[in-house]
């Protein structure tokens, strides 16, 4: 379960991404300096909007290095990946499963029951999603997030926003 956001924290999330989250059921995954860098989202936005990603990566270094892998064409090379190896297409079934249960522990909605987020369990969407679900679950979840990771890198070694005092 993703833990309570502090107001420090919803500051932090407001400036990474230019405008107040919502929906935040927590923080999912902190980055080494201490930040937020992944929060979980109520399955339902307080709109009543149904809402099927759970794992929201906030953190703008990360953020801009996936929009770069995505710009490369690597999604369809995944993609094509899923769709030739049958062992590798059931690890990518098993992390659709489990982002479906760590959503379904935030709350039922049934107009998105079975829609997990990334374009899981048959293609590659969003390596922005895939790699928010690998931090928030850790390695060996999600085998495309922690691809998508590996070729990230260390993202985390300069913080992502200036401390302000």
């Amino acid at each position: 379960m993703p833990e309570p956001l502090t107001p420090q924290d919803v500051a932090t999330v407001t400036a990474q991404l230019g405008r107040e989250p919502r929906g935040t059921a927590g923080v999912a995954w902190r980055c080494p300096c201490g930040k937020p860098g992944v929060v979980a989202t109520e399955p339902r936005l307080p709109d009543g909007t149904p809402f099927p990603t759970t794992y929201y990566l906030t953190c703008p270094r990360a953020t801009a290095a996936c929009s770069t892998l995505e710009a490369s064409g690597l999604m369809l090379e995944m993609t094509d990946r899923l769709a030739a190896d049958p062992q590798f297409a059931a690890a990518y079934t098993r992390a659709h499963e489990a982002y479906l249960a760590d959503r379904a522990a935030l709350g039922s909605v049934p107009e998105i029951e079975g829609i997990s987020a990334g374009g899981m369990p048959t293609r590659v969407k969003c390596l922005h999603v895939l790699a928010a679900h690998a931090l928030a679950a850790g390695p060996g979840v999600n085998p495309l997030g922690d691809e998508t990771l590996a070729l990230l890198g260390e993202f985390w070694t300069r913080p992502c926003l200036e401390d302000r005092d």
